[in-house]
């Protein structure tokens, strides 16, 4: 066991985040910590990292256990180089000679694509990130928080931080939204739900289809509950009827009920987002010919060439960097190309989210950013006030006349969406939504935009977003070239490592007698086809990965048993180390199936 939390207790004012929870976490486990925003993640890692005390309860942190942890919202700065300031905690990495903690930093910081002569204070907040997580990643620590890792993160740096988190060897505590990053590591999900602490083992599909079922039978022992106290109440009520009965067990049982309910803390209710659709747009809504856009001598964007219609549904992938937003606002007329031109449709209304969130007002309160000078918001063609229309995002009432600039990152967004969903739109441009929002709103996001019917271009690195809501990519490689692809990004994927297959050098060369006496695109075919064993192989994993998945099932239940943790140490770790390897075998098998149905289908393709 690594770290222990035993009726652990915080509260921030009345509110109570975390209310005599438990928790225990062992080497080699990967657990996600899911919730709300305002629910208290943060606040549970900052407790493990010694940053804040608990109210009451006690932590427990193996002796000696190093710890790392990289932080939600970066805001100090530093003159030091990018470089100084990861090589800093290279200094407390187990390696013993210099040139390997150097190698270490050296390896790292090329993988997050870190320029290690950069200033820190020069960086923008994504690129601090991506620092401080090389920073926490060097000093090999035993227990690795991470607090919304993929944030401002490119699709290919998250892949890579999945491959690194799976052969991480110590234990890692993360807060998350991105589902796709949870399916892949989380051998646990812990949920803080109204000051309680709940643990699921398994990934977030097997923790989200259990917790639809606790909450079923949550609301039905609420509503019987009630039930019997509204007969209750009506009893006592009767007042001679009682008195006479001298039923006094019965009263205090009432008195017990009554007690029960005023301490039951009530499910925060769902955002209700919903888009005004605005009378359709022309046909044509974005055109650009051979356009280019450069900044100095640096080309961003050259030679595009794209027509985007109405009701079209397309998501901007590429590396942090590449030119996404630029190209974003080169399509909405925010930019002039240098060369070609970009012509912009008829009867356009854009509702636009900035990842900067650069539309937020912080020195305004929450109501004046949606409203400036009225109570009323304009809704579907309905007065609204707008404490009800922002109710609909989760604010409270005494949020209203809060400044923005007192706001969470997820709550920012909220007001964001807030501000932007007030007037009618045709056009839906989202550049990064989903960063800081918890799980609930952005798959309540999701929905919206899945249903909204107007044109939609959309920024992301969320993978599961990204597969839900378009239709098609534009993909920008970072030379400046954007090219076009109809499908959404696991689609992308497959026919990208198809390439990427196709370009690579066949891994067992024919012999030259073989080269000499058969034609050239014979051998090609020959090198690329599956051989007997290939094919043995890709047969037998479907079987194979059922076997695993039902040995991950019944690894899962018994680590779900509530005496789990009461067996010896040396019988739970090996449980977690097998629930553990079980699930990189599937990770295996499934990456070994993609490959060989990748190589099958080119050599079917060439013949």
């Amino acid at each position: 066991m690594l770290l222990r939390l035993d009726q652990v207790s915080l509260s921030f004012g009345s509110r109570p985040l975390l209310d005599h929870i438990t928790l225990q976490v062992e080497e080699g486990e990967r657990v996600c910590v899911v919730g709300r925003n305002g629910e208290g993640k943060s606040s549970l890692l900052r407790l493990v990292a010694g940053e804040i005390a608990p109210d009451e309860g006690s932590l427990w942190i193996n002796p000696g256990a190093r710890i790392a942890y990289l932080v939600q919202d970066v805001t100090a700065a530093t003159n030091d180089t990018v470089e100084s300031v990861v090589a800093a905690a290279a200094e407390l990495a187990a390696d013993h000679e210099p040139w390997e903690r150097e190698q270490r930093v050296r390896v790292v910081m090329t993988q997050l694509g870190l320029d290690g002569s950069a200033r820190f204070a020069d960086l923008s907040g994504g690129w601090r990130r991506r620092v401080l997580l090389a920073r926490a990643l060097v000093s090999e620590p035993q227990v690795l928080l991470l607090d919304e890792p993929t944030n401002h993160l490119d699709i290919d740096a998250i892949e890579w931080l999945e491959q690194v988190m799976l052969e991480f060897r110590g234990a890692l505590l993360f807060v998350s939204h991105d589902r796709t990053f949870i399916n892949r590591l989380a051998t646990r999900v812990i949920e803080l739900d109204r000051g309680a602490l709940s643990s699921w083992p398994g990934n977030f599909d097997q923790y989200r289809e259990r917790k639809a079922e606790q909450l079923a039978v949550e609301a039905q022992h609420a509503a019987l509950f009630d039930k019997h106290l509204a007969r209750e109440e009506v009893w006592i009520r009767k007042g001679v009827e009682a008195r006479r009965t001298r039923n006094e067990g019965r009263v205090r049982a009432l008195e017990a009920l009554r007690r029960e309910r005023r301490a039951r803390r009530e499910r925060p209710g769902q955002a209700a987002l919903a888009l005004q659709e605005f009378n359709e747009s022309g046909r044509k809504v974005f055109e650009a010919e051979d356009a280019s856009f450069a900044f100095g001598e640096r080309t961003i964007i050259r030679g595009l060439t794209v027509t985007i219609g109405r009701g079209d549904r397309i998501g901007i992938i590429g590396p942090n960097g590449a030119g996404k937003s630029t190209l974003l606002r080169l399509l909405l007329g925010e930019l002039t190309p240098s060369s070609g031109r970009v012509e912009i449709g008829t009867k356009l209304q854009v509702a636009y989210y900035d990842q900067q969130r650069a539309q937020l007002k912080l020195d305004k309160s929450v109501m004046e950013n949606v409203s400036e000078r009225s109570d009323q918001v304009i809704v579907n063609g309905q007065a609204r006030h707008v404490s009800g229309y922002l109710r609909d995002f989760l604010f409270r009432p005494e949020q209203l006349r809060t400044p923005a600039s007192a706001l969470s990152g997820g709550e920012r967004n909220r007001l964001l969406l807030a501000r932007l969903f007030a007037s009618p739109a045709n056009v839906l441009v989202l550049d990064e939504p989903t960063n800081d929002l918890d799980i609930e709103t952005l798959e309540l996001l999701e929905e919206l935009v899945c249903d909204f019917a107007g044109t939609l271009l959309l920024v992301s690195h969320d993978r599961a977003f990204l597969d839900r809501v378009v239709t098609s990519l534009l993909v920008v490689s970072g030379d400046g070239s954007v090219s076009e692809f109809v499908g959404g990004y696991s689609d992308w994927l497959v026919d990208r490592n198809r390439r990427l297959a196709q370009a690579a050098p066949a891994v067992a060369p024919a012999s030259p007698s073989a080269v000499r006496s058969a034609p050239k695109a014979a051998v090609a075919r020959r090198a690329e086809r599956l051989s007997y064993k290939e094919q043995r192989e890709l047969n037998a994993l479907p079987a194979d990965i059922a076997v695993l998945e039902a040995e991950q099932t019944r690894c899962a239940d018994e680590v779900n048993d509530p005496k789990f943790y009461q067996r010896p140490r040396t019988e739970t770790a090996a449980a977690l180390e097998t629930l553990r390897q079980v699930g990189e075998a599937i990770e295996r098998a499934y990456a070994r199936w993609a490959e060989l149905e990748a190589k099958a289908s080119l050599a079917g393709s060439s013949e």
